[in-house]
C-alpha cells in the first residue's frame, strides 16, 4: 500500500472531531482516535510494513509502551523479526514487578515504539525508567505524531523522533484525495 492511501486510510479510520483533553492536558478539536486503526489488523500491517524503514538499523530490541504502543510493537515485531518487550506505566507491584515484560532490554539498543505523541512526556518518562535499567536509547518512532516537528522533550531527552506521518501528513492526505 503507498504511503499515501495509508494516511487516507488511517485519516478516515481514526480521525474525530469535536473536544477532547489529551494527556498533556491540552485540549484539541481533533483527536486520532489510535485504537480504531489498532483494532484493525489489515490496517495495522500495513502501518506496520511502513514503518519497518523507521526502525534504526542498531535496533536489538523493540520497546512498545502501554497501552497503545503494544499493538504496534507487535505487528512491527512480526515484520522486522526483532524482539519485543512490553512497557508498562509503572512496574506492577506483584508477580515479576517489570516494568517491561518480554524481551530483555537491559545491555541492549532498544527503540521505544508508541502510536501518537503530543508532547512525547510517557515516551521520556520511559526512556528514563529503562536507561535507569540498563537500556540504550536513542530513537523512538511513532505512527502519528501530532506536531510538524519533534516534540521538545524528546530532544531534551536526547531521542530522535522517526514518526510514519505527523497530523498534516494526514489532513493533507484528504485534501490531495478529494481534489
Amino acid at each position: 500500500m503507498e504511503l499515501q492511501e495509508l494516511a487516507q486510510r488511517i485519516y478516515a479510520t481514526a480521525h474525530l472531531t469535536g473536544e477532547f483533553v489529551l494527556r498533556s492536558g491540552q485540549v484539541t478539536g481533533e483527536y486520532f482516535d489510535k485504537y480504531r486503526f489498532e483494532a484493525d489488523p489489515v490496517l495495522l500491517d500495513a502501518i506496520a510494513e511502513a514503518m519497518v524503514p523507521l526502525v534504526p538499523a542498531d535496533t536489538e530490541v523493540l520497546a512498545g509502551l502501554e497501552m497503545g504502543g503494544i499493538p504496534v510493537v507487535t505487528a512491527l515485531g512480526r515484520r522486522t523479526g526483532l524482539p519485543c518487550a512490553f512497557v508498562r506505566k509503572r512496574a506492577k507491584e506483584y508477580g515479576t514487578r517489570r516494568l517491561a515484560e518480554g524481551a530483555e532490554t537491559s545491555g541492549r539498543r532498544v527503540t521505544v515504539v508508541e502510536d501518537v505523541v503530543t508532547t512525547g512526556g510517557q515516551v521520556v518518562l520511559s526512556t528514563e525508567e529503562l536507561r535507569a535499567q540498563g537500556a540504550t536509547i536513542t530513537h523512538a518512532v511513532c505512527v502519528i505524531n501530532r506536531n510538524p516537528t519533534t516534540p521538545t522533550a524528546l530532544l531534551e531527552a536526547g531521542l530522535t523522533l522517526h514518526a510514519l506521518f505527523n497530523s498534516e501528513d494526514l489532513a493533507a492526505s484528504t485534501t490531495r484525495a478529494a481534489g
